[in-house]
């Protein structure tokens, strides 16, 4: 289409230039100068937009830097669709990250994983194909590489971008693709193996496979994860053989989330709400920051949810934040009476240990609750001990353990290595919990509530001088403007009313009454 708008104008300019040199009328020439400049304003936009739309593959050679007037996501590479587009995606307000966009809804499909640091969103910062795609800048050189010799950049309709190889008989290869590194989000046909791992984008949770099951994660602690979702094959259509290789998940077209070891039969179906009905739009799932596992369709307007592993909000690895408390119906709540959980947080999220190079019994204070117990504690380890003083006692002097919750009824005593997160509120008194709480932690909430209250005292004060100063301006106001009422009906001005001791004035005054 472009050859051929190009072609009319090459065909326009050479027609008007050749009736400019037969015309001899100064006024039918400047007539054709004219239309040759009409030619250019139309015809040149529309040869530029189709150039940039038409823009679906990169070659060796190319090279391309951010564009710092840029607000959100500039695009460099379009699939045959339209919908989907590779670009600089603005990230923190400062950084630029490498994505996949779905254009229509402006959500990320796929980020690149920068194992080191972040680029910067300047015009410094550039992405070049090389045979590898590369992220680099001045300073710290290249920041993200795909580590190929490959001679095409593709981006199909699926969202995969790919890295392919062109051989000799036009016949392709694949080298790189972005379906082996997913980030946050699985797309529709793509396959999720045990050597990857799901990340929701603040890092916090995980998705793996295992044997013969798909787990979410917590990182609550550095070094250490805790399971908190767990879903085993059910192994209704096909079972998973020893020694035949490790399964497999994908989201099938038809509408479900299935577990593979071959590519027959799933070994477990988990269906989404579009199971066996006909959906146009792209199907995907995402690990959301609040570490649920979130299914979507694309309507053709907006991301329908199709899925959610955890249903329950209580249920949800810290749905309350740290020392926060959930119960069903009720929302959230904290831990520790004294504090309100609207304030924003109940206590501030702790890292490391408990001892710090002191001796942990004077590092922390205790707090205790009854009715408690943990969202996943059947995938928690546990230990059976005879009382509720013989668990509190096991965490007591561990540096690594900040609580445990005891079921006075089993005897089974859960300790929790990793700072306390959101518990379930039960009406089982049985079920009691034991907390540490880092005794600076105490000391940064008094420090907030005593901003707080500051910020308050000097919010009221302020209402009260202002309150103060526009009451006495109304009252200068008006003892201003009878002055200068009285000064003009004294004799300043003609009236009939400037004999204020006249019957009219006194009529006037005893009507005011």
């Amino acid at each position: 289409m472009a050859v051929l708008k190009l072609s009319s104008i090459c065909f326009s300019f050479l027609s008007c230039f050749y009736m400019a040199r037969r015309i001899n009328s100064v006024s039918e020439r400047w007539a054709t100068q004219l239309l040759l400049a009409a030619i250019i304003v139309l015809y040149a936009p529309s040869v530029t937009c189709s150039e940039a739309a038409a823009t679906q593959e990169l070659l060796k050679g190319f090279k391309a830097t951010v564009d710092p007037s840029v607000s959100s996501f500039q695009a460099l590479l379009r699939d045959s669709t339209g919908n989907l587009s590779l670009g600089f995606l603005k990230t923190d307000g400062a950084y630029v990250a490498l994505a996949v966009l779905h254009l229509p809804s402006s959500e990320p499909i796929w980020v690149a994983d920068y194992p080191t640091r972040l680029a910067r969103w300047s015009g410094r910062t550039q992405l070049i194909f090389n045979g590898s795609l590369v992220i680099s800048d001045p300073h710290e050189k290249v920041i993200w590489s795909t580590g190929t010799q490959g001679d095409r950049v593709l981006l199909l309709n699926t969202s995969n971008l790919q890295i392919q190889k062109l051989d000799s008989d036009d016949a392709s290869s694949v080298l790189w693709q972005s379906f082996d590194f997913p980030t946050d989000t699985l797309v529709e046909n793509q396959n999720f193996t045990a050597k990857m791992t799901l990340y929701s984008s603040n890092g916090q949770y995980s998705m793996r496979l295992g044997n013969n099951f798909l787990g979410l994660y917590a990182n609550f602690k550095q070094g250490s994860e805790q399971i908190y979702w767990k879903h085993r094959a059910m192994e209704a259509r096909a079972k998973i053989v020893d020694g035949k290789g490790p399964i497999y998940l994908r989201i099938n077209p038809d509408g479900y989330l299935g577990m593979y070891q071959t590519e027959n039969q799933p070994v477990d179906v988990q269906p989404l709400t579009s199971f066996q009905r006909t959906i146009n739009g792209l199907l995907r799932i995402r690990l959301e920051p609040d570490g649920n596992l979130k299914g979507y369709y694309w309507d053709g307007s907006k991301w329908v949810l199709n899925y959610q592993a955890i249903s329950d909000q209580c249920e949800l690895p810290s749905a309350c934040g740290s020392y926060g408390l959930c119960r069903a119906g009720s929302g959230c709540s904290c831990l520790d009476n004294r504090t309100d959980h609207r304030s924003g947080k109940c206590l501030p999220t702790e890292i490391g240990d408990l001892c710090g190079g002191g001796v942990a019994k004077n590092n922390f204070r205790v707090l205790r609750r009854k009715g408690v117990e943990l969202p996943y504690k059947e995938l928690m380890r546990y230990e059976t001990t005879l009382s509720l003083e013989e668990c509190e006692s096991s965490c007591e002097n561990n540096c690594s353990c900040w609580g445990a919750l005891y079921n006075n009824a089993s005897g089974f005593c859960y300790p929790v290595d990793y700072p306390i997160q959101t518990l379930v509120g039960i009406g089982d008194e049985a079920k009691v919990g034991y907390f540490k709480v880092r005794k600076g932690a105490d000391r940064e909430k008094t420090k907030v509530g005593f901003g707080v209250g500051i910020g308050v005292v000097g919010g009221a004060l302020m209402i009260l001088v202002w309150i103060v100063g526009f009451g006495s301006y109304r009252i200068w106001k008006r003892r201003k403007a009878l002055k200068r009422f009285l000064e003009e009906e004294g004799g300043v001005s003609p009236g009939p009313y400037k004999d204020l001791g006249s019957a009219s004035f006194r009529s006037l005054e005893m009507c005011n009454r």
